[in-house]
């Protein structure tokens, strides 16, 4: 099985978004004090929001059968980030997490995959149809 192959049959990018969002909000956890803008609920849920996005996001990854439930977790896990750990990482975790979630969600496994698109002279021309017609 290629690369390629095991992605295409995945929601991928969802998943790794959620995955990166997750670990950059732990990342922001660990900031210098002054840098720290909300410390949060005096740590555990600090740090489990964030490590419940890490999972959701290697869930999507691996078992993208049960990708809505996890989809729909991972977006509730990243907007209570915004109260729990330092604004959401920032802003950029949890938009990460959004982001990741939604496309998640809208992804559909029994789509065909996409192939490349043609050049832009092949394509104009099927579009048109014969010619003179």
């Amino acid at each position: 099985m290629s690369w390629r192959g095991w992605r295409g049959r995945r929601p991928f990018w969802g998943g790794a978004l959620v995955l990166f969002g997750g670990a950059e909000i732990l990342f922001t956890l660990r900031a210098p004090l002054p840098v720290v803008l909300h410390i949060g609920l005096q740590g555990l849920s600090g740090y489990l929001v964030p490590v419940v996005m890490v999972v959701c996001g290697l869930l999507v990854l691996f078992n993208p059968a049960q990708r809505l439930f996890y989809s729909i977790i991972a977006v509730l896990a990243s907007l209570a980030s915004w109260l729990t750990s330092n604004l959401g990482g920032f802003l950029i975790g949890m938009l990460f997490g959004l982001v990741g979630s939604c496309l998640t969600f809208g992804w559909m496994p029994d789509q065909p995959p996409r192939r490349r698109l043609l050049r832009r002279g092949q394509g104009r021309r099927k579009a048109a149809g014969p010619a003179g017609v």
